[in-house]
């Protein structure tokens, strides 16, 4: 089974959607290479409600609506409880539990890439995230969606890379 990771651009402020979710912020900083090597690990997506209807950051460019801008392919879990007709490759769930068993399912021995603020959390909080990785932009977006939205029980963390501004850590228990 393969491990689930949290991932996010995040602003050096510690914001990861600007105000109301706006992704426009990331637009100037994507086609980078940060991502490929993630994008190739990645076997599923485990996103929630509002990154998947949300804005997006590859708007107006040939990479709009896929995941890593066209980058990569691959099933997608989102945790809704709202319905949405179905869209091909995607499985709704209403539930963290069922999201993460569909997306481990269907990642096989590959990684689950968990996307969204409040997936990541509940994640955290529910003891599943197995690690994190963050690639810091030079902006100052001062205000909008936090990388963790909320405090909850300290996640302590051990760095295992650091490639100029993206870090990637595991995830201690």
């Amino acid at each position: 089974m393969g491990k689930l990771l949290y991932s996010a651009a995040m602003s050096l402020d510690g914001f990861i959607a600007g105000p109301g979710g706006d992704m426009g912020w990331l637009a100037p900083y994507t086609g980078g290479s940060e991502g490929e090597d993630l994008a190739a690990e990645v076997g599923a997506l485990l996103v929630g409600r509002r990154t998947f209807s949300g804005d997006d950051p590859y708007r107006g460019t040939d990479g709009e609506g896929k995941a890593f801008g066209g980058g990569w392919d691959g099933p997608q879990v989102v945790l809704t409880r709202q319905s949405f007709p179905a869209v091909p490759g995607v499985t709704f769930c209403s539930s963290l539990a069922e999201g993460v068993a569909a997306a481990r399912a269907a990642a096989g021995e590959k990684t689950v890439n968990v996307l969204g603020a409040s997936v990541g959390r509940a994640c955290a909080d529910a003891g599943l995230l197995d690690e994190v990785a963050v690639v810091v932009m030079p902006v100052l977006l001062g205000g909008g969606v936090r990388l963790f939205e909320r405090p909850g029980l300290p996640v302590r963390l051990e760095l295992l890379a650091q490639e100029g501004t993206s870090l990637r850590y595991r995830v201690l228990r």
